[in-house]
């Protein structure tokens, strides 16, 4: 779809959600629909990466082999500023409640989504 905007999962460094316009809802994943209530077509929008550490978990073991070379790792669920949560990646040391802002590292061959703690 060219009229889509940038995003993460497109190898971009953005990160989208989308809200519909029917009932309001805000969600992550990209659907076709609106989760919340059906309404086709929700809105895509740009986060500006600013959240929440909602959970944190250090990775000590590698999943795959091309994730081997970046253990430890830091997998975070953040409470983003515009209403949705989302996994990602995340310094170490960063604690639950901790305000946080999202840059983009490669792992494993892709461009991720990386929060830092705000100064």
């Amino acid at each position: 779809m060219s009229d889509r905007i940038a995003d993460w999962t497109r190898g971009e460094a953005a990160i989208t959600f989308q809200t519909c316009g029917a009932c309001g809802h805000v969600q992550y994943f990209h659907r076709a629909f609106c989760a919340a209530c059906g309404a086709p077509d929700p809105r895509e929008q740009r986060a500006s990466g600013k959240g929440r550490v909602y959970a944190t978990s250090l990775v000590c073991r590698a999943a795959t082999p091309e994730t081997r070379t970046h253990v430890p790792y830091n997998i975070l669920l953040v409470d983003c500023a515009e209403g949705f949560r989302m996994m990602a990646h995340g310094e170490s040391g960063l604690a639950i409640g901790d305000s946080v802002t999202a840059s983009f590292k490669p792992f494993a061959g892709k461009l991720v989504p990386f929060f830092t703690k705000e100064a």
